[in-house]
């Protein structure tokens, strides 16, 4: 899985990290890690399907590990203390799905 760049300068930092989920078909998570996230939000990572995953729709989730990536809480813990005009955001968390087959 990858993301591009974001492009409004998210400013994540030089040590940003992506939290990774993956759920399978019985709701069971079967994969829950961090990896590493460019300043801009872009990040790629691969990973091998554990053999206790179920088969069928699992779903992968990825976002911003360890910061407030919810921009609509009405605070932005990225911008240092510097003056941020906040557009609201969706918090839902971003997934997409993900067919296991054997």
């Amino acid at each position: 899985m990858a993301a591009p760049d974001a492009g409004c300068n998210p400013r994540y930092g030089e040590n940003a990290r992506i939290q990774v989920i993956v759920t399978d078909a019985t709701g069971a998570e079967v994969v829950n890690t961090t990896a590493p996230m460019n300043d801009a939000g872009g990040f790629t990572y691969t990973f091998e399907v554990p053999a206790r995953t179920a088969a069928g729709d699992a779903a992968v989730t990825a976002m911003p590990y360890n910061i407030d990536w919810c921009d609509d809480t009405g605070r932005n813990n990225r911008t240092d203390g510097a003056a941020v005009t906040l557009r609201g955001a969706s918090c839902a968390p971003p997934t997409k799905p993900l067919g296991i087959t054997r």
